[in-house]
């Protein structure tokens, strides 16, 4: 009798589920009756009040407790400053406390708690300070204890701290003019669970920098603030903690973990996804997950995102969880910054930058509120010149199997399906590119391959997700901990890796399994593959690699991707030299660190000074006139910032190319950590490479090559760059004296050599630079010394 029961439930709840999901796919309009709503506002247009009425407040002075979050409706358009177009602040715990005649609105501490009983609660909210945002009066106090107060004040400041957002990205010292802001009366949203608001908020500088400049005149900029105040969730969230990072934590520090247990522990972020049947294996949900995808995003890339971001719709069903999650466009006339949506947005900048995932949750507990993303619109372009230079603008929008617009909407179903996989609260994962292509929270390069003697595009992107992405779902929306350790340790028989974002992202790094940008589980035999893939693109490359009609001078950029294809796979093979594959486990788990074999490091070493022979650097000749064309127009911030510097006005210089292409290498092969690394393992085992060998290789092989001028150029960018890295305080004091004295001994050994005059001068020349220490320190502490790589990555702070 009570299976029946409980069975009927169940099917009573689906069919409910299942008609509210087809009556509606976007939150209801703003049609709430106002005692229904979060709380009592009343703005006035004539005087620009929004005055709230708030509770009466509790003996501690509280009146009441918001999750609050800021976002930017305008943005600047500047991709290294990073106030884009829907940039979110983290959530944090807002109470509006009444003091006398005052109402402060203060950040509650929510990092360091107490779970235990109320004393200890007590002890760890009074042990760590809060945050006073702002400071308002009290209007009237009404009979039942409730009080009014003006909140245009509150909303009214730089929330985001834009000013230094402004000043770490290049755009120079700004200050907030709260003369030129204000709070906007005719924007005040209040539903039953959160309350929008809205303010212009204006910046002044003297001397605007470029970053600013580039893109608004005069001496002032204005943003848009929104604000939104959103109900405490429901109780029933059940919190998870990640030991692992595979999930995008937040860090909580729990002053009532049991004695013998860590005190510091990570919250897991996560939507509330409930089962309609928690028993049952495979169940309806009761609230699935819906990603909206911004109108602003032009198809076909609007129907690509779509798609991608759907991917997940599959790992969720194999986790159990029906008809769980989908995508879809976002309604006409909604706003996309309402938490009540989550949202794709589709953010133009004046350059190309990173796209953004944010789980917008409750920092109390990791429950996500509301998924964010931000797709920069400049990202699909900068594929499409990327791929046009390596098969021909004239394969565009054919259909080919090559058609660059192709293989870029491939890579925009990736980056969305990316991006939302963030938003649902998962990491990075950079073993992926190790392992056949078996996540999408990778960063993937495009499979590049020869077909009859040409570059194809027709395997660049994968489709779907993958193993670790459904293993990531079904270990994340486990109920418990508990219930997710099985998952863990089946993941580890099936021999998904993982590596995190930290152990990946520095080009000194040690896990020779992560690297981003690159491709294969052999990054030895792939850096081999791609420098012939390199090669034949470098020799094709001429005027067919731009749209006809377009300026020759914009050949300049589309030369330096490929011209630098190998940069990434360069670092990935770097990270086998000195590298150590190391797990990611707990307590209890059988995993050992492992350094990478000697023989595999010493393949990795000979492999990156194949990539510094003068054949590998020299721009062949027929390119120097083509790539020396002159454009009679404004100048244009994204090719300044994105061409290899020219020998003055449009005239191509081949030889800053070779030094560009030189550092790439040598920024890889001698960051001091790796040095360091290698200084250590030699000691424990002689088959490891020594730093002191690698430099006698890598002096041996350019000093060898220097007959001509390109191989001097070579020589003389790696002899600065030994120079630089033996001042770095980074590197071993012991690795540092001992290439003190091989530069001592390079220095007699260049006196030595014999030859041509160009070449006998410019070694006697770069002897007499080393044996005057200030001259050398002031060459390489010169930045106009140091061959600048231009940007491979996106433009800004990172993802």
């Amino acid at each position: 009798m009570r299976r029946l029961f409980s069975s009927s439930v169940a099917l009573a709840l689906v069919l409910a589920v299942s008609m509210s999901a087809q009556a509606a796919v976007a939150p209801a309009a703003d049609t709430t009756p106002a005692g229904k709503r979060l709380l009592k506002v009343d703005a006035d247009t004539v005087t620009g009040k929004i005055v709230a009425t708030l509770p009466k407040p509790d003996s501690d002075g509280v009146s009441a407790r918001y999750i609050y979050l800021t976002q930017l409706e305008t943005g600047l358009g500047s991709a290294p400053i990073g106030l884009d177009r829907a940039t979110a602040s983290e959530t944090r715990i807002l109470v509006f406390r009444r003091i006398g005649k005052k109402v402060a609105a203060e950040v509650e501490n929510s990092k360091f708690v107490a779970s235990g009983d109320l004393d200890e609660q007590r002890a760890a909210r009074n042990s760590f300070a809060t945050s006073t945002l702002w400071l308002g009066d009290v209007i009237k106090t009404l009979p039942d204890g409730s009080y009014t107060v003006d909140l245009a004040g509150f909303l009214a400041r730089d929330d985001l701290d834009m000013v230094q957002a402004i000043k770490r990205g290049g755009g120079g010292d700004f200050k907030f003019v709260p003369d030129l802001s204000a709070a906007d009366p005719t924007f005040v949203k209040v539903f039953p669970k959160n309350a929008e608001f809205a303010a212009r908020l204006t910046f002044r500088s003297d001397e605007p920098k470029a970053e600013v400049s580039n893109i608004v005149t005069g001496n002032t900029l204005s943003l848009v603030l929104r604000h939104s105040l959103i109900a405490l969730p429901e109780p029933g969230y059940a919190q998870r903690t990640d030991p692992f990072g595979y999930s995008l934590g937040r860090q909580q520090v729990d002053y009532s973990a049991p004695l013998g247990r860590p005190v510091v522990k990570e919250l897991a972020r996560r939507f509330r996804l409930e089962k309609v049947d928690p028993s049952a294996a495979r169940s309806p949900v009761v609230k699935p997950i819906v990603f909206y995808i911004d109108r602003a995003a032009p198809d076909p890339v609007r129907t690509a995102l779509k798609e991608g971001v759907n991917w997940w719709s599959s790992a969720f069903d194999a986790a159990g969880f029906e008809n769980a999650f989908r995508a879809e466009v976002l309604p006409e006339g909604a706003d996309p910054l309402d938490v009540r949506y989550n949202v794709v947005n589709w953010v133009d900048r004046a350059t190309r930058g990173w796209s953004y995932g944010q789980p917008i949750d409750d920092p109390r507990t990791g429950e996500i509120i509301k998924g964010s993303v931000l797709l920069g619109s400049l990202r699909v372009r900068q594929d499409i010149m990327i791929f046009q230079a390596l098969v021909g603008a004239g394969l565009t929008g054919t259909g080919d199997p090559n058609d660059p617009i192709a293989a870029a909407l491939a890579r925009i179903r990736q980056l969305g399906a990316h991006e939302v996989g963030h938003a649902i609260g998962l990491a990075h994962n950079f073993a992926s590119s190790t392992q056949g292509r078996y996540s999408v929270m990778d960063y993937p390069a495009p499979r590049i391959e020869l077909e009859n003697g040409a570059p194809s595009l027709r395997d660049a992107y994968g489709v779907g997700v993958g193993p670790w992405d459904r293993f990531a779902v079904k270990w994340l929306y486990a109920p418990t901990d508990s219930a997710a350790r099985p998952i863990v340790a089946e993941a580890r028989s099936q021999g998904l890796r993982f590596v995190a974002d930290n152990d990946a992202r520095p080009v000194g790094a040690g896990q020779p399994e992560g690297s981003l940008w690159d491709d294969s589980a052999d990054p030895v035999g792939e850096l081999r593959r791609i420098m012939e893939v390199r090669r034949v693109a470098v020799g094709r490359f001429g005027a067919h690699a731009l749209p006809p009609g377009e300026s020759l001078a914009d050949l300049r950029r589309a030369f330096v991707p490929v011209w630098l294809l190998d940069r990434y796979q360069v670092e990935a093979a770097a990270k086998w030299i000195g590298g150590v594959n190391f797990p990611y486990a707990v307590s209890g788990e059988q995993a050992v660190a492992t350094t990478v074999p000697g023989s595999s490091q010493w393949a990795a070493l000979y492999a990156l000074l194949d990539t510094l022979s003068p054949a590998e650097l020299t721009v062949p000749d027929q390119l120097q006139p083509l790539l020396s064309s002159g454009f009679g127009g404004s100048s244009d911030r994204q090719t300044e910032i994105e061409i290899i510097p020219t020998a003055g006005g449009p005239v191509f210089d081949p030889l800053k190319a070779t030094e560009v292409g030189a550092m790439q290498t040598l920024n890889a092969l001698l960051a001091p950590e790796r040095l360091n690394r290698l200084e250590s393992q030699h000691a424990a085992d002689n088959q490891v490479p020594a730093p002191g060998q690698v430099f006698d290789l890598l002096l041996d092989r350019t000093l060898a090559s220097a007959g001509n001028e390109v191989g001097r150029r070579i020589a003389t960018t790696t002899v600065l760059a030994l120079a630089r890295v033996q001042r770095s305080a980074a590197l071993s004091p012991t690795v540092q004296l001992q290439l003190s004295g091989r530069m001592d001994r390079l220095a007699d050994r260049l006196e030595r050599i014999r030859g041509v005059d160009q070449q006998q001068d410019w070694a006697r020349g770069l002897a007499a630079l080393l044996r005057d220490r200030e001259a050398l320190d002031k060459v390489i502490a010169d930045p106009r010394r140091i061959p600048e790589v231009p940007p491979g990555m996106p433009i800004g702070d990172g993802d």
